[in-house]
């Protein structure tokens, strides 16, 4: 048997659930919230000595910790690498994304995420959801005032749905290492639904990303000197 740390009682808490301390989550940059196994998966593993630091929660204690976790407040969040490997975490994720409606810089790097269409992030100017699983735009959320996206190394199929950032201030957008990039004349057609882009793919705008204009009525005009 491997010897147990004093901490190991500890190790499926959130950092809520630590007595003794009033850190808020807006005062947190990279926390971990997913959620920990269920008592029975606690038990099925053999764990059950971690379930001595939990207890039965009040109403009371239940709004504490939603006025103590605050993500209301928070403007700038890394929410990256959370290993959410079961449907539960997952729900738990959600829940606290719906409550940060002031963030203004958000990374949800690597999180196995799918859609997030029912989200809106009202005040969201930078978002980077890099090593997901999104395959199309139209599965991102609701960013009106988004500046920077990064998507790379996803697996999105088309430029469908690209248009909807038509009407935001978007001026960076990432897309390397998704199928998309592939497409025929790909910066092009990028740079046309969004004429407001100044930068892809690390690259700025270059007048060949530009549509060329039709030459072909320049060769019907006839100049006379």
């Amino acid at each position: 048997a491997f010897f147990k740390l004093p901490s190991d009682s500890f190790k499926y808490l959130g950092w809520c659930d630590i007595e003794e301390h009033d850190v808020r989550g807006n005062q947190l940059h990279c926390p971990r919230v997913r959620e920990g196994p269920s008592e029975e998966e606690l038990f099925f593993r053999g764990e059950e000595h971690t379930l001595k630091k939990r207890k039965q929660v009040t109403d009371t204690e239940k709004w504490q910790k939603k006025l103590q976790e605050n993500w209301e407040n928070c403007a700038e969040l890394n929410l990256s690498f959370q290993d959410l490997g079961d449907l539960y975490q997952l729900e738990n994720f959600k829940r606290i994304l719906q409550r940060l409606i002031r963030v203004e810089k958000l990374w949800l790097v690597d999180n196995s995420l799918t859609d997030l269409s029912a989200l809106r992030l009202p005040r969201c100017r930078e978002l980077n959801v890099n090593k997901n699983h999104f395959t199309s735009l139209k599965q991102l959320p609701k960013i009106p005032q988004i500046q920077h996206l990064s998507l790379a190394e996803n697996n999105i199929m088309t430029l469908s749905g690209i248009s909807d950032f038509r009407h935001t201030p978007l001026e960076s957008l990432i897309l390397k290492r998704n199928p998309c990039e592939f497409q025929e004349r790909y910066r092009q057609l990028v740079f046309s639904s969004l004429p407001n882009l100044k930068m892809l793919d690390g690259i700025p705008k270059l007048p060949e990303d530009c549509s060329p204009p039709d030459i072909r009525a320049f060769f019907k005009m006839c100049t006379i000197l």
